[in-house]
């Protein structure tokens, strides 16, 4: 199993706590790729643009991949919700 198939299973992990559905089941994760080095970049968008979970929701998504020993950088950005720029802001200096 490729290192974008493992990152998707352990995604599958992460309930949206409102729906107990995954992100990945639910399409919240958008864009998905990963470079051999093992660098991975994608969107997260929420299922509502006013969702209230939004913040612990994205710091779930983002810890489930930084986790995985594979990985080497993450570049997750929160689109189409009223907060996103506020999300990429606590995001990026975690």
């Amino acid at each position: 199993m490729g290192l974008r198939d493992k990152i998707i299973e352990k995604l599958r992990e992460v309930k949206d706590p409102g729906t107990t559905l995954d992100v990945v089941s639910m399409g919240l994760i958008k864009d998905l790729t990963v470079t051999t080095e093992g660098k991975v970049r994608f969107a997260f968008r929420p299922s509502s643009p006013v969702c209230p979970l939004v913040f612990s929701l994205a710091l779930k998504v983002q810890g489930a991949v930084k986790e995985m020993e594979e990985v080497k950088g993450l570049e997750m950005n929160v689109v189409d919700h009223r907060m996103a720029e506020e999300l990429n802001t606590l995001l990026k200096g975690d």
